[in-house]
């Protein structure tokens, strides 16, 4: 039977593959690893709020539709088309770049159902293991007994 969870865990890894991980004070060592899947938000939303000041707590103004960003350390460029070209050679439009320390949260998660078995046992469950690129934590969202 299968359980639904939200709750952080410790995972430890070899070679970026969940080798053992910690629930509850108890660990559980990764036997197998059956799948591995990687999913990606609506990455689009925040780099809209990015280029619409949004992000920043700014409001769209001017013929640009962009704001300056209120966040310390970041300045807006705006890169002239004759300055600005693409790859090919062609002068590219008139797009501010960002400068500073600006992340785009693009929300991936990677997922990785694994057979483990709890330390001292032989018992195994299937464990869904989840970790979240945006916070830097792992999750156990799935327990199949």
């Amino acid at each position: 039977m299968g359980r639904r969870r939200a709750e952080p865990i410790e995972v430890f890894r070899r070679d970026d593959v969940p080798e053992q991980f910690l629930w509850h004070d108890r660990l559980y060592l990764v036997r197998e690893v059956l799948t591995y899947w990687r999913e990606a938000g609506q990455w689009w939303k925040s780099l809209a709020a990015v280029t619409t000041g949004d992000a920043l707590g700014a409001s769209t103004t001017g013929s640009t539709g962009l704001a300056p960003p209120r966040a310390e350390g970041f300045t807006l460029v705006l890169t002239p088309p004759r300055e600005g070209r693409h790859a090919s050679g062609e002068p590219a439009p008139d797009i501010p770049a960002a400068v500073g320390p600006l992340a785009v949260d693009d929300r991936v998660r990677e997922f990785w159902r694994v057979e483990a078995v709890p330390e001292r046992t032989t018992n195994s469950g299937i464990y869904d293991l989840c970790f979240d690129w945006s916070g830097g934590h792992w999750h156990l969202i799935r327990v199949e007994d």
